[in-house]
């Protein structure tokens, strides 16, 4: 075994230029290489209390995995990740380490913690470009799942009911499986092909998906239940946009952050020939700060725009995205207006947008979150010229499922109740995880509730 390496600061990861990487959607970070991996997992302490593992929610062994990395045993540390994560090279890419695994890292009281999610990310991608053989189906006990919902919670669930021998079925809505992983997250953060051989995985180990299956329309809850499936697992995101409900929000060039995003990710509108094209715009205003946000904004650049503006009501400091994200966008020319808030847009005589209408913002006494509540600041009155609007401020559940199955629980903002600790709602046999009950939240925390979903359903039908 190699000394440690005590360095204070991670090892960088390689990414594209921003000067080029804002005219293309190819994958902006490129990975570390086998020596730097190595190197980088050589930081990590092994600690024995594994802190870091308290911080994230499908509980990976992080320090097992990264020893198998500085040993030089990449393909033993996909294994260690894998018997708890069904998608580790997404997680490798999306996850909010910093305020989850990383967050806790005892490296991180004295410089930077150790790079953990880009060394799962390294595991995974070692694992699909070197792994050539099939998975052990798992032997089947004859008891049938429903899955509603092939997004990250959905996915989860079926592969862990999977891996125990349920046989699963996963209903999806779209055309193609993923979720928000296809339609929401861009390419140049998350490839397509990857998300699509992660699936393929779910699908060597015996889990069904079917596509174009929208549960309360082609198919209930009800009849479910009555074709012989034992529980069913309600993972349908939260893919219904919110909007501000000011003046011109219906005039064209405005969007959901959802319907800009779904257009460019899941139906390639950047290529030539697309058949839902997006009209190259000039100046385009983002409303909202989080990760939904640095997609739209840094999506629209790369489209063509000249300017894309991030317009947000609150600070900087309290900008909800990834720090990587707005370090990201800043590097590729986004521009950041905040502490300012549109109250109207404007449009021209053929009904398109031509201007938005803001007034400044100054920060307040904390409110119910937490964070500072923005006031309008008096005779702050001003305007930005863009020709696009792209409103991403949160998203809801789809009333559909609830609207049309029988005693289950919603709350006010239309998210299905259930329990923290098992995934059960309030009815029998019917368990429910991710956005779909929390509200737009991330992809990891979407997992570890289709987790604990899929060993509560077992044990359920284990006693039955």
């Amino acid at each position: 075994m190699a000394k440690p390496n005590m360095s204070l600061v991670k090892n960088p990861m390689p990414s594209q230029d921003p000067d080029v990487r804002n005219k293309n959607f190819d994958e902006v970070a490129l990975g570390y290489s086998a020596e730097t991996a190595q190197d980088e997992a050589l930081r990590c302490l092994g600690c024995k209390a594994m802190p870091c593992v308290s911080g994230c929610p499908v509980n990976i062994d992080i320090p097992g995995f990264i020893k198998k990395i500085a040993e030089g045993e990449f393909e033993e540390a996909y294994s260690v990740i894998s018997k708890s994560s069904s998608l580790p090279a997404v997680c490798g890419r999306v996850c909010p380490q910093e305020t989850q695994c990383e967050g806790k890292c005892v490296r991180g009281k004295k410089g930077d913690p150790v790079g953990i999610g880009r060394l799962e990310r390294f595991a995974a991608d070692f694992h699909n470009s070197n792994f050539k053989g099939e998975p052990e189906k798992p032997v089947s006990n004859g008891k049938k799942v429903a899955v509603i919902g092939a997004g990250p919670a959905g996915l989860t669930c079926a592969g862990d009911l999977a891996k125990m021998g349920y046989e699963v079925t996963v209903f999806e809505a779209l055309h193609l499986a993923g979720g928000v992983l296809v339609y929401g997250i861009p390419e140049f953060r998350l490839p397509k092909a990857i998300v699509q051989r992660e699936i393929d995985g779910l699908k060597a180990i015996g889990v069904k998906i079917e596509t174009n299956m929208i549960i309360g329309k082609t198919i209930t809850v009800d009849e479910l239940f009555a074709d012989g499936f034992k529980a069913v697992f309600i993972g349908s995101g939260a893919g219904l946009p919110n909007f501000m409900k000011i003046p011109g929000e219906n005039l064209k060039g405005v969007y959901s952050a959802n319907e800009f995003l779904t257009r460019v990710n899941l139906m390639k509108a950047y290529k030539q020939g697309a058949d839902t094209p997006i009209k190259q715009n000039r100046n385009v205003a983002v409303v909202g700060g989080g990760n939904v946000a640095m997609d739209a904004a840094r999506s629209a650049l790369r489209l063509g725009a000249e300017n894309v503006y991030i317009v947000y009501r609150r600070g900087e400091e309290e900008l909800p995205a990834r720090a990587e994200e707005i370090e990201h966008a800043k590097e590729e020319g986004i521009i950041f207006k905040t502490l300012t808030n549109p109250v109207k847009i404007n449009g021209d005589e053929n009904g398109f947008v031509k201007s938005v209408e803001c007034v400044s913002m100054e920060l307040g006494e904390p409110d119910a979150s937490g964070r500072r509540r923005p006031i309008v600041k008096q005779g702050s009155e001003h305007t930005i010229d863009v020709d696009c609007v792209i409103m991403a401020i949160g998203t809801s559940p789809n009333p559909l499922i609830k609207n049309t199955t029988e005693g289950l629980d919603t709350n006010k903002w239309g998210c299905i109740v259930a329990s923290e600790e098992t995934g059960l709602t309030s009815r029998e046999g019917v368990y429910a995880g991710g956005d779909a009950v929390t509200g737009a939240a991330t992809v990891i925390l979407a997992m570890g509730a289709g987790k604990t979903a899929a060993a509560s359903i077992d044990e359920y039908l284990s006693a039955k």
